[in-house]
């Protein structure tokens, strides 16, 4: 295997199989408490022998983009998966999951295509098939979801009996097992398989439920924990990152602090003139109602100027930025043609919403109201388990994206990286 390019980055063949671990909603609150609480060993031993440091993440903060900014190397402005939910030019709201919206191929095709094996595992299956797309699963490959784990087939997946190789029970969608499936699948793969590219990513429940420190959250990392020394014991590099991070966004009377901007754009401008699109939003809205950082407006009548929609939105206690979409895309590298006219992000306290008969908040009574969307959830852990070579080690101390999480872990690592003649 010669030397493989993908969005302006070279990459070479791994000398050791490298996993990659998305921990979505993985702030870097949770590993600096748990590294406090003495219960991530094996995080600490990553970050004495390797390398850790928080990196910048994509904006909007969620998990869609942030995935594939992961797999692809890349921006959104190059991959095109700028949020969960976006408005297409016919003005209908799509779900930015299907694979036909990914503008770029993923690393692991890449690989894949060149003759590695490589394994791609998520929690929710609405990733599985963009950062499946393009994997030849006759050839040895693996794309599944620990959300459908008890249907997956050799046509579909690459693989079949996937609760037998791990022997855990399906697990709930809203539980911590979800994700601890995806590792325990990933560890066996890696015994038995010993696939040269494996991206695992998890889902972020526990984090919208339970703060840093709290006993579920410590129990939840204490867990991954455990599965990381797992994935190192078997020789492999271990990459550590998140899609996002999370913040309280409730008051002190425990009610969420919520913007709900639909309603105040009808009240300014009428209604039908506007319309407000929560990129948050995808299936699993029970632990966060669809509120979230990061809101986009669309001009549909002809009330409201750009300029109309800013004043408005900066005039509201919660609104941290409101820009327009050229400057929106320049700041945060995003695809213009899937961005709203005004894009609106919310200070780190405070959610924005649509209108609020559109967000069903019955489900969050049970604890504070936490999320993601804003610049404050936009930096997020970047750990390895290996130490960077003194270029890589120069280059992130200057500038550090989580996007570039594959291209450290297979060409930074001092036993992988590229000598002066294959670069």
């Amino acid at each position: 295997m010669s030397l493989l390019h993908l969005n302006g980055v070279r990459y070479r063949r791994p000398a050791a199989p490298v996993v990659v671990v998305c921990i979505d909603g993985g702030d870097p609150a949770y590993i600096e408490q748990g590294l406090k609480d003495g219960i991530l060993p094996n995080v600490a031993r990553f970050a004495r022998e390797g390398y850790s440091a928080v990196a910048q993440g994509t904006v909007p903060s969620f998990t869609c983009p942030n995935n594939i900014s992961l797999i692809t190397g890349a921006p959104p402005a190059l991959h095109g998966i700028s949020g969960n939910y976006y408005l297409n030019a016919a003005g209908e709201a799509v779900v930015m999951t299907g694979p036909e919206l990914l503008r770029s191929r993923t690393i692991l095709a890449l690989f894949a295509e060149a003759g590695a094996t490589v394994v791609s595992i998520t929690a929710k299956d609405k990733l599985r098939r963009q950062l499946g797309k393009d994997l030849d699963l006759s050839r040895g490959n693996v794309s599944f979801s620990s959300e459908f784990a008890d249907r997956c087939t050799l046509a579909e997946n690459g693989i079949e009996n996937v609760l037998q190789l791990t022997g855990m029970p399906q697990p709930n969608m809203y539980s911590m097992d979800l994700s601890l499936f995806v590792l325990e699948a990933g560890i066996k793969l890696l015994e038995m398989r010993r696939p040269e590219l494996m991206y695992l990513s998890l889902t972020d429940f526990i984090q919208h439920k339970h703060a840093p420190g709290t006993p579920v959250a410590n129990e939840f990392y204490a867990r991954l924990d455990e599965a990381f020394g797992r994935l190192d014991a078997l020789g492999a590099v271990v990459a550590l990152t998140a899609d996002h991070g999370m913040n309280d966004k409730s008051g002190p009377d425990g009610r969420p602090k919520v913007v709900f901007l639909q309603g105040h754009l009808d009240q300014a401008f009428g209604p039908g003139d506007t319309k407000v699109i929560c990129p948050i939003t995808d299936a699993f809205v029970r632990h966060h109602g669809a509120l979230g950082g990061f809101v986009r407006v669309w001009r549909q009548g002809g009330r409201a100027s750009v300029q109309d929609i800013i004043r408005l939105a900066q005039s509201l206690p919660g609104v941290e930025l409101a820009l327009p979409r050229e400057e929106a895309c320049r700041r945060f590298d995003l695809p213009p043609d899937r961005e709203g006219d005004v894009a609106v992000l919310a200070d780190r306290f405070t959610v924005l919403g649509a209108a609020e008969a559109e967000h069903d908040l019955s489900n969050l009574s049970d604890a504070r109201l936490r999320s993601h969307g804003g610049l404050d959830e936009a930096r997020v852990p970047f750990i390895l388990n290996r130490p960077l070579a003194d270029d890589y080690r120069l280059r992130a101390a200057l500038e550090l994206k989580s996007h570039q999480i594959f291209d450290y872990a297979i060409n930074g690592v001092l036993n992988g990286a590229l000598n002066d003649a294959e670069a």
